[in-house]
């Protein structure tokens, strides 16, 4: 006898991917993108009713080797106060530059994104986020690194009190998925606050925004880039893949999941509403956790929306020999010449 509750996963699996592809069938290009966006929006669940006015801060300044950094606080909904880490370009030129929103994966919070600690010391080890907002600054790009809610000083109180890197992503979902809401969509919303935010700057070159993304800053990343124009070119690494073939094939942090969504829309449907607009995926060939078969396989499924839409120079990847990590080896270059072609 089989205790287990493996056979009605699959099944219920199974059962989704029929009724997502009936669903779907015979429906246009035009249609189905439609049908993708409106469950994204639908799935992220409600936003503040109220967009409050940003009144940033600045806190602090200070000056490296290679950039100036100001950490900036401003709020994004009622009752919330973002900590922001701002690094602006030392050898690019008086401005305004190309901007970049700078979304990190889990780990302790913000600063893995710099690679330094909570002091603001560089550390020796960059980590797997490999100093990415160092890369783009380094390149001549301004980039803007919020604190992540459920991350760093921003998880529950009490749970703070535990090890730096615990976060508070179950509890927060659980509390905002009660309230008709997810913390994908609250950390969507607030990276499009994080949007005016950068628009809000004189040293910004406001048609020229792109956001960059790792792991789950790569699903916020994505979801912000597909419903947000003003991002102008993407950069997802250790993310894109297929549902079934991450998510749902394996344990992942509980801030993956919309309620319905795989009903409605695989992972590539998703990200293929970025679509015409420039796309990189990133991915390491040992992820454990996004499998590179079926990061291949979403590739090929982008592919194909590029080539529909006549944007197939748009869409750009790397396969990189590493693990679930940012390389940057090609992503920043590529970015960064994104943003500053014209058109």
């Amino acid at each position: 006898m089989d205790w287990s509750t493996d056979a009605l996963i699959r099944g219920l699996n199974e059962q989704t991917v029929r009724l997502r592809e009936q669903k779907q069938r015979g429906l246009s290009s035009i249609e189905r993108h439609h049908q993708a966006l409106a469950a994204l929006q639908r799935a992220l669940g409600a936003f503040p009713e109220t967009k409050i006015p940003l009144e940033p801060q600045l806190l602090e300044r200070r000056e490296y080797d290679d950039f100036y950094l100001e950490r900036i606080a401003y709020g994004t909904m009622e009752h919330v106060n973002v900590p922001v880490m701002v690094l602006i370009p030392k050898f690019a030129g008086a401005g305004p530059w190309p901007a970049v929103l700078a979304c990190h994966g889990h780990g302790s919070g913000q600063h893995e994104a710099i690679g330094m600690d909570q002091s603001g010391s560089l550390l020796e080890e960059p980590g797997i986020h490999n100093r990415f907002a160092v890369q783009l600054v380094r390149k001549g790009m301004l980039v803007v690194v919020p604190e992540i809610m459920g991350f760093g000083v921003r998880r529950m109180s009490e749970e703070k009190k535990a090890d730096a890197h615990y976060n508070s992503c179950p509890t927060l979902s659980a509390q905002l998925l009660a309230n008709g809401r997810t913390l994908a969509g609250m950390r969507v919303y607030e990276a499009m606050r994080a949007l005016d935010y950068l628009q809000g700057r004189d040293d910004v070159q406001q048609d020229r925004i792109g956001i960059f993304g790792f792991s789950g800053g790569g699903l916020i990343a994505a979801y912000t880039a597909a419903l947000d124009e003003r991002v102008r070119a993407t950069v997802l690494c250790g993310w894109v893949n297929t549902f079934a073939g991450s998510i749902l094939a394996m344990r992942h942090c509980i801030d993956n999941y919309l309620p319905g969504i795989a009903l409605e829309a695989e992972q590539p449907d998703l990200i293929g509403l970025i679509a015409p607009r420039a796309l990189f995926v990133e991915a390491g060939e040992q992820d454990q956790i996004f499998p590179i078969e079926y990061t291949v396989k979403a590739l090929a499924e982008l592919r194909e929306t590029y080539i529909r839409l006549g944007a197939e120079e748009k869409l750009a990847s790397d396969i990189h020999k590493g693990g679930h990590q940012i390389s940057g080896e090609s992503s920043v270059d590529w970015l960064y010449e994104q943003l500053m072609a014209e058109g």
